[in-house]
């Protein structure tokens, strides 16, 4: 088989830390997911992000997944004879579709969920009357969740003919997502899950949401944090700024003598609750320029000179 530059896929270096490996993976969802890419073979290059996220992303997984490509990482792959994985051999992979076969020569297969690529896990008991329950990951960025619309989602249902054999039935369904669903809780639907077997009820289908990364806002519950460059002098001379949210741009006003760090509350304007909205909040980040010109280092120096100020003033006491 075909080994798979994890690495390669997310445009990182082996020797990238945890969060540019996040980074990564969240530019490149958004980039690539399949509800809104117009890029080629979108939905596949999703698949390979989210694979390679799930691997980069746990250390012991990367551990293996490390020694494994120090060792074997052609375009030729086997893994080594007795190969077990120690990292678990039921992975509880949500990416968005089937595991890879190079995933689960190393990982196993484990639990197979259902993503907009149509696998699907169930337990193999033929003698229940009652049809699977269906678990359906649906994809969400952060703007979708305010807008109140019906989602339309498709899914495949396995079904079996009275010769046992499957037949995976396509099914569209059009859904609401309930106020103040967050990422990862499940929303069940009854009776939309695989048919009975014989006169046997269906079973049911649980929604799991999953909320695309957001390359500017970071989610806490129902609370948004974004971190707002400003320059050394906005934070010592204070003023407004433009602030983009969820649902346009706002005014921020930045008080005089701001610290970098220092958190603001914007009232309001986070996710949706099942009682209103959660809060956003700007954390400063003071930036200096790049390069500066001589005039501009002639005034850094006058500041110098004249201002009273000694940062590390603690340290000598």
């Amino acid at each position: 088989m075909e080994f798979k530059d994890y690495y390669k896929i997310l445009g990182i270096e082996p020797e990238s830390d945890a969060k540019a490996v996040k980074t990564a993976y969240r530019r490149l969802a958004r980039k690539y997911h399949p509800d809104v890419s117009t890029e080629h073979e979108a939905e596949k290059r999703f698949k390979e992000v989210a694979e390679a996220y799930e691997v980069l992303s746990d250390e012991a997984k990367r551990a293996e997944y490390d020694q494994l490509r120090k060792h074997g990482g052609s375009r030729s792959f086997e893994p080594p004879p007795g190969w077990q994985s120690r990292a678990g051999g039921s992975s509880q992979f949500d990416g968005d579709g089937d595991f890879s076969e190079f995933f689960e020569s190393i990982f196993g297969g484990g639990r197979f969920r259902q993503g907009r690529g149509g696998g699907q896990f169930y337990n193999d008991d033929f003698t229940s009357s009652r049809g699977r329950d269906i678990e359906v990951e649906l994809a969400l960025f952060l703007e979708d969740t305010l807008s109140g619309e019906s989602r339309t989602i498709e899914y495949n249902l396995p079904h079996y003919n009275e010769r046992g054999r499957q037949a995976d039935i396509r099914k569209t369904l059009k859904v609401k997502i309930p106020p103040g669903t967050g990422d990862g809780e499940r929303i069940r639907l009854k009776a939309q899950g695989a048919p009975g077997f014989g006169d046997g009820p269906a079973g049911d289908l649980y929604l799991k949401i999953r909320l695309v990364p957001h390359p500017l806002f970071d989610v806490i519950g129902h609370d948004l944090t974004i971190t707002v460059p400003v320059a050394p002098w906005e934070a010592a001379l204070g003023g407004r700024i433009t602030l983009p949210t969820l649902t346009g741009r706002i005014n921020l006003t930045v008080a005089p003598d701001s610290q970098s760090g220092q958190r603001l509350r914007i009232k309001g304007h986070g996710l949706n609750t099942s009682t209103g909205r959660g809060d956003l909040y700007a954390i400063l980040k003071v930036v200096m320029p790049e390069r500066g010109s001589d005039d501009a280092k002639h005034l850094w120096q006058q500041l110098a000179e004249q201002a009273p100020f000694n940062p590390r003033r603690e340290w000598e006491s």
